[in-house]
């Protein structure tokens, strides 16, 4: 059976230890499967070159500005974008297949839920937070902006949106420490695109983001309900969002000073 004029495409920086999974799930949903590394130093281009990805090495300048590079790089009318510490399982991949099969899909662009995944997990818990970004789309329908944070598909005005049922699994924790590690540098990146943008954050929030970061995600977002992970993830992403408020505030009292 022919598969769909769909081409995949993923970033990676030093992804050895997730990328082989992540490109096993989705090797029958593509024949143009294109992986984007910005310098690894591990096995992870060799890992993906192994599993029949085309690897193409481009300087990391932002997410939006390596997703956009990363969809020029692709050979089909239809996109998938997927992340490296992402996994579609089989019934992700039989209802897209299902879309195609079906002759001219329905949208130009499609929803697809991703749902967290904590170490441990052999799935996702079934209360895991769950976002639904477009993820599939025609090329013709929208691309990714340039925004090195915020990065996300803008669509063509009077494009309709689908959405899928089934969820791709999000594996984002190798450990605590790794997940903060990647906050730090995510804060110092919101910072920079805080000043380019011109926008400054009022000096009250230094005291309040930090309770209402815990609070949102370990009641909103449901972390309550998964245990020890649940408390401590909820704990790392009110450091991040306290990060982030922090640094901004201090770059702005030294040039002042």
């Amino acid at each position: 059976m022919p598969k769909p004029p769909l081409s995949i495409f993923i970033i990676t920086k030093n992804e050895a230890n997730r990328i082989g999974p992540t490109l096993d799930a989705v090797r029958d949903l593509s024949d143009d499967i294109v992986v984007v590394d910005s310098g690894s130093d591990d096995e992870t281009c060799a890992i993906a070159q192994k599993k029949g990805a085309r690897v193409v090495v481009n300087a990391f300048a932002g997410y939006g500005p390596q997703k956009r590079f990363a969809e020029d790089q692709c050979h089909h009318p239809w996109l998938f974008n997927i992340d490296a510490d992402e996994v579609c399982p089989a019934d992700l991949v039989a209802e897209i297949k299902a879309l195609f099969a079906a002759g001219e899909l329905a949208q130009r662009a499609y929803g697809v839920p991703i749902t967290e995944q904590f170490p441990g997990e052999g799935t996702p818990h079934r209360f895991s937070y769950t976002v639904a970004p477009v993820r599939l789309y025609r090329r013709d329908a929208g691309r990714y902006n340039a925004s090195p944070v915020h990065d996300r598909v803008d669509l063509a005005e009077g494009t309709g949106i689908g959405k899928l049922r089934h969820r791709i699994h999000h594996r984002s924790i190798r450990s605590l420490s790794d997940e903060l590690r990647k906050l730090n540098s995510y804060s110092d990146m919101q910072v920079d695109d805080l000043e380019a943008r011109g926008k400054v954050l009022p000096g009250w929030r230094m005291v309040t983001e930090f309770p209402f970061a815990f609070l949102k995600a370990y009641f909103l977002r449901r972390h309550f309900l998964r245990g020890r992970y649940g408390f401590l993830t909820a704990m790392n992403h009110a450091i991040y969002r306290h990060m982030r408020i922090a640094k901004h505030l201090e770059r702005r009292w030294r040039k002042r000073s």
